[in-house]
């Protein structure tokens, strides 16, 4: 496999890489590598492109939150029977 040096490397993209490697409980290396397979169209995973977009968002309600919003979703979700005669 081929070794890539990289010089000047920004210091805010290796703080991003760092901080997604945390995330992602993973190496520097294969962060980058990840990011690497991405920017080219490649993926690790059969079911293409994965986004992380809303990672941050992953376990952050309480459960009185996450209850208001299922009852708030459960309001919105009736059945009409005349809409399906």
């Amino acid at each position: 496999m081929k070794t890539i040096t990289l010089r000047d490397f920004p210091p805010e993209v290796a703080r991003e890489i760092e901080t997604r490697a945390k995330r992602q409980s993973t190496s520097m290396n294969r962060t980058v590598m990840g990011l690497l397979r991405e920017a080219v169209g490649l993926t690790d995973s059969p079911r293409g492109k994965l986004y992380h977009d809303m990672d941050t968002l992953i376990g952050r309600w309480s459960k009185a939150e996450a209850d208001a919003f299922d009852k708030f979703l459960k309001s919105e979700r009736p059945i009409d029977p005349k809409m399906w005669k």
